[in-house]
C-alpha cells in the first residue's frame, strides 16, 4: 500500500501547503490553464501603460521627447532583466508561486502610486500648453519626480518577477518525462503567447483610447484593477498547481562552481590524481528526460563543450570547487541556450521603437478615421494581430505535421 502511495508522489513537487503533490491531483492543463487567464490580465496591465508611457512623460509631466523616450525603454529594460532575477530566485530559494504572488503585490503597489498621481492635480507640474523654446514647461521635478520613479520601477520590479515565474509555473505542472507531458507543456507556451497577446490586444486598443480620451487616471486605474483581480485568480487555482522544491539554480552552480572549477583544473598541471573524469563516451542524445537524467548523474561527462569537462575532477583544486557531472550538463544545457537569448536582442532593440519615437511620430500625425480618432499607441496592434494567428497556427497545424 505504502509502495503504491509513493507511485502517486509528484518527487521534488509539493502542492501550496508544503505537502508532496499528488498525480492525478495536482498539476495538468486545468492547473495551467489558471496560470493562461492569469497572463492576460498581467500583460494587459503592464502594456496598458508602457505602450502609452512617452505621451504620458511628455504631455503631462513635461519631460523632452528624447528623454521621455529614455525613460520608457529604461523602465521596459529593467522590466525584462529583473526577469531574470524572479526566475532565480524562484529555482534557488522560494518557488514561482510565491514569487508570482509577491510581485503581483509589489507591481498593485507601483501602478497604485501612479494611479494617485494622476489623479491628483498637485501631484504633477502644472498644466501647460506653451510650445515656445522661450518659455519651455515646467518639467517636473522634487518630490513629484521621486513618486512618478519610485511608482514605475515597483512596477519594473513586479512586472520582472511575474515575467520571471509565471511561464514556468505553467510549465510545472506536466510531466515532462512522458511524451503527452512533453506535447502538453509545448501546446502550454504556445498557448500562453496567444493568451499574452490577448491581453496586449485589449491594452493597446480599449485602455490607451481610455487613456487619451478619458484621462490617465482611468488608464492607470484599469491596469491597477485588473492585477489586483489577477491575484484572487490565481489562487483559485492553488489546489491544483504543483510547484518544484526549490534546488538551486544552474547560473549559481555555474559561475560559482563549474566555471571556477574548469578554468582553475585548467591552470593546473595535469597529473593522474587530477584527471578528468572520462570512463566512457556518453551515448547519443534522447528525448526521454528519464533516461537524459540518468546520463547526466552517470560518472561520464559529454563530448560537447569539454572544456567544462574539467570541472569534474578526482582530487580538485579545493573541496568547494567539486562538482558532479549533473551539474556540469546542466551547466551545459544552460550555455547552449544561450544563442537563443541573444538573438532576441536585436529583435526587440527594434520593437522598443513601437513605444517610443513611433508613438510620438503618431501624435504628431492625422489618426483620423471617419469620426473615430485612433489613439497613437495603437501601433503596436499589428504585429499582436500577427502573433494572435500565427500563434494557433503554429501549434495546430505547423507542430503537428513536423511531428509526423
Amino acid at each position: 500500500m505504502d509502495e503504491a502511495h509513493q507511485l502517486d508522489i509528484w518527487e521534488g513537487y509539493v502542492d501550496w501547503r508544503n505537502r508532496p503533490a499528488i498525480r492525478g491531483c495536482h498539476g495538468g492543463m486545468l492547473a495551467a490553464s489558471f496560470v493562461l487567464v492569469v497572463e492576460i490580465l498581467e500583460n494587459l496591465a503592464f502594456l496598458a501603460n508602457a505602450s502609452n508611457l512617452v505621451l504620458y512623460l511628455s504631455k503631462f509631466m513635461h519631460f523632452s521627447p528624447s528623454t521621455s523616450a529614455n525613460i520608457v525603454t529604461n523602465f521596459m529594460g529593467t522590466a525584462f532583466l529583473l526577469a531574470l532575477l524572479g526566475g532565480f530566485l524562484a529555482d534557488a530559494y522560494f518557488t514561482t508561486y510565491c514569487i508570482y504572488l509577491i510581485s503581483a503585490a509589489i507591481e498593485f503597489m507601483g501602478l497604485l502610486i501612479l494611479t494617485i498621481q494622476a489623479q491628483i492635480p498637485s501631484l504633477k507640474p502644472p498644466t501647460c500648453l506653451s510650445v515656445s523654446n522661450q518659455s519651455p514647461c515646467q518639467e517636473v521635478h522634487g518630490g513629484k519626480t521621486v513618486m512618478l520613479f519610485a511608482g514605475l520601477y515597483l512596477v519594473a520590479l513586479g512586472v520582472g518577477g511575474i515575467k520571471g515565474s509565471l511561464p514556468p509555473h505553467g510549465a510545472e505542472q506536466f510531466d515532462e518525462t512522458t511524451q503527452q507531458g512533453r506535447k502538453q507543456r509545448s501546446a502550454f507556451f504556445n498557448y500562453y503567447v496567444f493568451c499574452l497577446s490577448c491581453g496586449a490586444l485589449v491594452a493597446v486598443t480599449f485602455v490607451v483610447w481610455i487613456e487619451d480620451n478619458k484621462g490617465w487616471q482611468w488608464g492607470f486605474g484599469i491596469s491597477t484593477a485588473t492585477i489586483l483581480i489577477s491575484i484572487p485568480l490565481f489562487l483559485l487555482g492553488s489546489p491544483k498547481y504543483r510547484t518544484k522544491i526549490p534546488a538551486g539554480s544552474p547560473i549559481t552552480t555555474m559561475f560559482k562552481q563549474v566555471m571556477t572549477a574548469a578554468i582553475c583544473n585548467a591552470c593546473k598541471a595535469r597529473n593522474p590524481s587530477n584527471a578528468v573524469t572520462n570512463m566512457a563516451i556518453t551515448p547519443s542524445y534522447t528525448n526521454n528526460p528519464s533516461e537524459r537524467e540518468e546520463k547526466m548523474t552517470s560518472q561520464t561527462p559529454s563530448e560537447s563543450l569539454k572544456f567544462l569537462n574539467r570541472a569534474v575532477t578526482i582530487r580538485p583544486v579545493h573541496p568547494m570547487l567539486k562538482c558532479t557531472v549533473k551539474q556540469v550538463e546542466e551547466v551545459k544545457i544552460v550555455l547552449k541556450i544561450l544563442p537563443i537569448l541573444m538573438s532576441t536582442i536585436m529583435l526587440n532593440c527594434c520593437l522598443a521603437q513601437l513605444s517610443t519615437f513611433s508613438v510620438q511620430q503618431a501624435a504628431t500625425m492625422n489618426t483620423q478615421l471617419g469620426s473615430f480618432k485612433v489613439p497613437p499607441a495603437s501601433l503596436p496592434v499589428f504585429p499582436v494581430l500577427f502573433i494572435m494567428i500565427l500563434a494557433p497556427v503554429y501549434n495546430h497545424a505547423i507542430v503537428p505535421f513536423a511531428r509526423k
